[in-house]
């Protein structure tokens, strides 16, 4: 049964509402004044208030405005009862945050038609924060199921951080990194395109297939190769039009060698010199469409050898693509900057660039998720 509150210092026309209201089935507690209907309010969080815009102490708008600013009463609805009725006060009770209005003398019909309006949107209002929630659960659990399967820190015979750090809505992103042998470390992170369990179920069956080698007759040595056979595998047309974007290298620690190919991804940056003065940057990124995207795709595999005192950074957009809170979004020139300032004194965590990000995004979470990998070939 629907509770409703009727907040009146008026005594008759509480009982005029008590009356008519009950005669309809609902439950109805009242209240004499503005500060007595907010207590109340607090108390039992009914589902709809009738509230009279003209009373001592407290108005209308008054508790409207405070009642409305309760996250948790978001759902109750609050109409105004008044005898004012031009346009002008209208716009003032709606600013308060009113939902609707009921005009004195009261008329029952009119009385009960908003009544049951105003109940049906408070039901739905409560439906969708349950759907609401359930969805943020579910999508916490399959970011907490992509965490699991992310491969721990490396320390030896190189140094591999990573971070990752899923928005509200759960993105796509996925990395990995392994031995193909003892000299050979694959390395890769991708992202696909949109955000929720759409998203996320194309990166982890990227994921389950790299690391298995499930591709029989793949050369996984080759990245070219690897995202060629990944865009015959993923095409969009047979993934519910989710394509992705993947970084992959393959790097030889004996002539430290790394040879890489990308497909629509933004560049791995390297970091090398043992100074800033003589630091050197390279973006590595080669020309590729994004996996998925066309079947014919082609991919070409770039080369660099990797100098000592180096470190790679590989990451999504997410990293780079933030939005401050002037509302001008972050550039990824911007972001190879602060790679590049946080490298001397060398800085082997990655804590204080994730800390910069997060006091440079102006909202309380990420707009996309936010992946990086930081490999330091010492």
């Amino acid at each position: 049964m629907f509770q409703i509150l009727v907040i009146d210092d008026d005594r008759s026309i509480q009982l005029l509402l008590k009356r008519m209201l009950e005669k309809q089935g609902y439950e109805v507690v009242t209240a004499n004044d503005g500060e007595e209907g907010i207590t109340q309010t607090l108390l039992s969080q009914p589902a709809l208030i009738i509230c009279d815009w003209i009373m001592p102490g407290l108005n209308g708008l008054e508790v409207c405005h405070r009642i409305k600013k309760d996250p948790n009463l978001s759902t109750t609805f609050f109409i105004l009862l008044t005898s004012l009725d031009s346009v002008a006060d209208r716009v003032k009770g709606l600013d308060a945050g009113a939902d609707d209005f009921i005009t004195k003398p009261i008329e029952q019909n009119e009385l009960q038609a908003r009544v049951r309006a105003g109940l049906r949107l408070h039901q739905l209002s409560r439906d969708l924060q349950t759907q609401k929630l359930l969805l943020e659960t579910e999508l916490a659990e399959a970011a907490e199921y992509v965490r699991s399967l992310l491969p721990p820190p490396m320390t030896a015979p190189l140094g591999i951080n990573s971070r990752f750090i899923p928005s509200r809505q759960l993105g796509g992103d996925c990395f990995d990194y392994y031995w193909l042998d003892a000299n050979y470390l694959a390395i890769y992170l991708l992202d696909t395109a949109g955000h929720g369990l759409r998203a996320t179920l194309p990166s982890i069956s990227v994921l389950n297939l790299l690391r298995s080698r499930a591709l029989k007759g793949l050369n996984y040595y080759q990245p070219s190769n690897v995202l060629t056979a990944l865009n015959d595998t993923f095409q969009m047309n047979y993934q519910n039009d989710k394509y992705f974007t993947i970084w992959y290298g393959v790097y030889n620690r004996v002539n430290r060698q790394l040879i890489y190919a990308s497909a629509g991804h933004p560049p791995a940056i390297l970091i090398s010199g043992k100074s800033p003065s003589i630091t050197e940057v390279q973006r590595l990124k080669t020309p590729g469409m994004p996996v998925g995207m066309f079947p014919e795709a082609k991919y070409v595999d770039g080369f660099c050898n990797i100098e000592k005192s180096s470190t790679l950074y590989i990451f999504s957009d997410g990293a780079y693509e933030i939005t401050k809170s002037d509302g001008t979004l972050w550039s990824l020139d911007a972001f190879i900057q602060l790679l590049v300032s946080l490298q001397h004194p060398i800085d082997y965590q990655l804590n204080p660039l994730l800390s910069y990000l997060i006091a440079l995004n102006s909202k309380e979470a990420f707009d996309d998720d936010l992946s990086i990998l930081q490999i330091k070939f010492d």
